[in-house]
């Protein structure tokens, strides 16, 4: 049987995605793909719609028209005849286990150890014995530089720390799509690279990543689609090195300006 990377159906696929709040339309009729195994970073100002698309990619936000689909699944919605119908918000939670979403604050459970913190979710979701969790979650701290961290709590590490078992916890799950919504804008300076170098990592182990950042040095050696977003609308997209090396809108070049 052809699986979805064989048959070229993209990881994520944005058609025509619109999303307003009351009259504010902060989505105007998105389309965008991400191919399996691809990186995709999405830069621009704030308030241009960036953290507003990627939270309708896992239907933590619903969108108002348009598709979006994950591996040629709708997300959020079943289509019967011509009409959509919204999952109910079981079905919706399962649809989102496959996608692992890293946020601007870590969200650790700050009462929880970062080795809890990385296990709650397979065992009570996903039903995996303890001991396998364990190991998993052991694993996946040493994968994250932080292997001598299973016992620290939350308030005894760094933020980027916390923020890299905030990655770990995600990978648990084993999602074929990670989603980082601005992971080291809240980090200081000197934090950023240990987090960013986890992604780097991630993206060399062939992982599917949208990544939401102001790092435009990470987006140009790390993705493989850059997206420029102002207004709700995808002013250019392309290779990273042609966006930011020889933009072609006069808006992608005055945003450059003011970061590069």
């Amino acid at each position: 049987m052809m699986n979805a990377a064989t048959s070229g159906v993209p990881m994520v696929h944005a058609d025509r995605v619109s999303k307003s709040f009351g009259s504010n339309e902060v989505l105007k009729s998105i389309s965008l793909s991400v191919p399996q195994g691809e990186v995709m970073c999405l830069v621009g100002p704030s308030g241009s719609g960036k953290s507003t698309f990627l939270r309708c990619i896992n239907h933590l936000e619903r969108v108002d028209a348009g598709r979006l689909s994950v591996e040629g699944v709708l997300v959020g919605y079943e289509e019967r005849g011509d009409k959509l119908y919204e999952l109910k918000p079981r079905e919706a939670a399962r649809q989102r286990r496959d996608i692992g979403m890293v946020f601007q604050r870590f969200n650790l459970f700050p009462h929880m150890t970062a080795l809890e913190n990385i296990i709650e979710a397979p065992i009570r979701v996903n039903k995996v014995k303890k001991e396998a969790a364990v190991a998993h979650a052991q694993e996946l701290l040493a994968r994250v530089g932080l292997a001598g961290k299973a016992d620290a709590y939350p308030a005894h590490l760094s933020g980027g720390q916390q923020q890299r078992v905030a990655i770990a916890r995600a990978l648990a799950m084993e999602p074929k799509l990670m989603l980082f919504d601005e992971p080291t804008s809240a980090l200081d300076p000197e934090l950023v690279g240990e987090v960013l170098d986890v992604m780097k990592g991630l993206a060399e182990s062939g992982m599917t990543m949208i990544v939401v950042t102001h790092e435009m040095g990470f987006a140009r050696e790390v993705a493989d689609q850059l997206v420029f977003m102002d207004g709700g609308v995808v002013v250019e997209s392309g290779d990273p090195d042609q966006v930011l090396g020889n933009p072609q809108h006069e808006r992608t070049k005055a945003f450059l300006s003011k970061v590069l």
